[in-house]
């Protein structure tokens, strides 16, 4: 009905022919278009024959209360169809898979959280006559000198992440992604020969309405080889094309933009704060006001909570743009017009919610110079310098923060606004003169209308969640967890959204989430890299493994031990090779101290090589980039393996397959025999009869 509707034309003026129920909407002839909800979903409906199934959804289903329930998927498809019901398959097959990493992560985190009273190196930070004897140079031009067991705090929060447990758990995760897409793929199979959707794909799709009124050019079918209409000519798409590319480009510059901004944001307010939260009268006060306060940590606190705000502004704008776009492209087909928009939100959405954490992993900290010679940005603004632990607590802190904006951010948008939406328009429209109770299609109108794009962003919404628990799951183990409560609410509310405060969807077909699957085999691979990237860089475990099993050695120590590794890991600067331009901007400086610590690993003032980097910094970098090898080689080899092993297609499947196949074959047979045996009857009874007639005449003859 929806097809002949999207198609049936009420208006021929010469050339120029109207159609669609589109159209009639969009000029206000008509105010909605929408199936019928079956009954309320509250109140079970009293009329024979009616089935009930909204009712009986809300209540086994949609309801909050079921959120420990499986979800009946078969009756999901029966309402809905196959594309609402491949969807939250999709999401519930998530979810399940989402509590083993959500148990190994949480495990993780526990393991951490008991090491930071015992760790070595943290206890060298905190301890009065190891760190509080380290003076620190100075990390911006207007800064003070700062004490090492300022940190204290911050290396023991530290050690709950970065630790040996966050290694085997970001391997532990690379496997897990794979295992979650190639158990996906069987599932998917199974509901595709229950659902009856194997060879829908095989079937040709009819062109979309709005492709089908632009038809002006004729063109020959390269498959068909009939002539037929299209909206443009192969100059005219490569133009529209053309625009779609570029402006997805500047929109990604734009971002990039924004990045930048924030950055410099950073690097002034840190600026700002260490000189307005130092106290120069005493040494031991310098940097925090507080116990828990320091200019690094409400640097990265307000840096995340501002990146956040301007990633949901960007995204709002950014949305109408892509919609644009895609509807200038003109696709032919509902499944390319999906695809295509689903492909320019991705890579806007990419750039737009990782690239702070990308920043602040593999960016942050990394060219700073030494404290004689920084390097600024922007020629003003110095280069944003870790802490001795490394950028790793700043990069969890930022990927809490997203997420768990994110995450209440959406839930709200998908549960307050259709309710009030909803309740507003009740109360503009009441009436007070009607008493009985309101025909089906007057209550289903007083609902919201289920946008077509509605499916989009809530798979949107889920693998962006997806990135963010693979991507850089090495810097925050809770992420899985955190990913587990908000889709055992998704789910419940995305069903309550659809059951209670919208009409009732078009059904449509479908075999597969259709492009989210390549997106999701991306993010896979990319995961693996990111995270072994993170543990090399980012974090300070391979210098503390190089120190352990190599240089501790050199430090006097008769056996394998952590111990110095903090002395060991920060190098020396005389203060006097200070440049005129930074001495006159640190009055403030004490005059006594001449000698102050910096992290990284140089040879000292001094030496003929002073301020060069030492043997330690490339045994330290080839330990990286070795790490980074190994544990790509075997983490890919192992998803080869596993990919190879674990078949697309369950075997029952496919032999179920093959069985329908031959009965159909043998059905055809025998159809064809029994058309032939029909067609040859009329032709056997007339040789039966002739032959009959020839062996009396042959009796009458040998008689004769």
């Amino acid at each position: 009905a929806y097809y002949i509707l999207c198609r049936a034309p009420y208006e021929i003026r010469g050339n120029m022919k109207k159609f669609g129920i589109t159209k009639l909407l969009g000029g206000g002839v008509y105010k909605a278009a929408y199936p019928l909800h079956d009954c309320r979903f509250n109140v079970k409906s009293t009329e024979e024959r009616c089935p009930n199934e909204r009712f009986l959804l809300y209540k086994e289903w949609a309801h909050p209360k079921n959120f420990y329930k499986m979800q009946p998927l078969d009756l999901i498809r029966k309402y809905y169809g196959e594309k609402i019901g491949i969807y939250f398959a999709w999401l519930g097959f998530y979810t399940f898979m989402l509590a083993l990493a959500a148990v190994v992560g949480l495990g993780c985190f526990i393991y951490g959280y008991q090491m930071q009273e015992s760790s070595t190196w943290s206890k060298e930070v905190c301890d009065p006559e190891i760190g509080g004897k380290i003076v620190m140079c100075p990390q911006c031009d207007l800064c003070n000198y700062w004490m090492l067991n300022s940190t204290c705090d911050t290396s023991k929060k530290l050690i709950i992440f970065d630790n040996f447990g966050t290694l085997v758990f970001a391997v532990f995760m690379s496997i897990w992604v794979t295992v979650f897409l190639e158990f996906w793929k069987r599932y998917q199979a199974e509901l595709e020969y229950e659902w009856d959707t194997v060879e829908f794909l095989e079937q040709e799709e009819p062109p979309r309405p709005e492709y089908e009124a632009k038809c002006i050019y004729e063109t020959t079918n390269p498959v068909t080889g009939v002539k037929e209409n299209v909206p443009f000519t192969t100059c005219g798409r490569c133009f529209r094309v053309s625009i779609g590319i570029g402006t997805v480009l500047f929109w990604i510059v734009l971002i990039l933009a924004s990045i930048v901004a924030i950055i410099v944001y950073r690097l002034a307010v840190f600026l700002s704060l260490s000189v307005r939260l130092k106290d120069a009268g005493d040494l031991k006060n310098l940097e925090p006001i507080k116990e828990y306060v320091t200019p690094q940590m409400a640097t990265s606190v307000t840096a995340g909570l501002i990146s956040f705000v301007v990633i949901m502004i960007l995204n709002m704008l950014y949305e109408r743009v892509a919609i644009w776009i895609t509807d200038f492209e003109l696709p032919r087909t509902r499944t390319d017009y999906e695809n295509s928009l689903t492909l320019k939100m991705f890579l806007f959405q990419f750039v737009n919610y990782y690239s702070s954490c990308f920043y602040i992993a593999f960016v942050k900290g990394k060219i700073v110079g030494y404290p004689g010679k920084p390097v600024y940005l922007l020629g003003k603004y110095r280069n944003e310098e870790c802490d001795p632990g490394g950028c790793l607590i700043e990069l969890t802190t930022q990927l809490a923060i997203i997420m768990g904006g994110k995450a209440i951010w959406n839930n709200i948008q998908e549960v307050l606004l259709p309710w009030a939406k909803n309740l507003i328009f009740r109360y503009c429209t009441r009436s007070t003169s009607q008493k009985a109770e309101p025909p089906r299609w007057e209550q289903d109108f007083q609902l919201q209308p289920f946008s077509q794009l509605g499916l989009f962003y809530e798979y949107l919404e889920m693998v962006i969640q997806f990135g963010f628990v693979t991507l850089f799951v090495a810097s925050f183990p809770l992420a899985p967890v955190l990913a587990l409560i908000n889709n055992l609410f998704e789910i419940r509310v995305d069903a309550w959204k659809i059951t209670t405060q919208f009409r009732r969807i078009v059904p449509e077909k479908a075999q597969d989430i259709g492009a989210w699957q390549p997106i999701l085999q991306g993010i896979a691979i990319l995961a693996v890299a990111t995270n072994a990237m993170i543990i090399a860089f980012t974090s300070d475990m391979i210098p503390r493994l190089v120190y352990y099993w190599s240089f501790s050695l050199y430090e006097g120590h008769t056996d394998h031990s952590i111990k110095g590794y903090i002395n060991s890991s920060l190098s020396f600067f005389n203060t006097s090779a200070f440049s005129d331009a930074t001495m006159n901007a640190q009055v403030e400086r004490l005059s006594n101290i001449t000698i102050c610590r910096y992290r990284d690993f140089r040879f000292p003032p001094g030496h003929p090589r002073e301020y060069e980097y030492n043997m330690y910094y490339w045994h330290v970098l080839a330990a990286k980039m070795a790490f980074i090898i190994v544990v790509e080689h075997i983490v890919y080899l192992t998803k080869f393996i596993l990919t190879h092993v674990i078949p697309d297609v369950p075997y029952t499947i496919k032999e179920r397959i093959k069985r329908e196949k031959y009965l159909t074959q043998v059905i055809l047979h025998e159809s064809k025999l029994k058309l032939v045996t029909k067609h040859l009857k009329p032709f056997v009874e007339d040789m039966s009869s002739q032959k009959e007639a020839e062996k009396e005449n042959e009796v009458e003859l040998s008689e004769f």
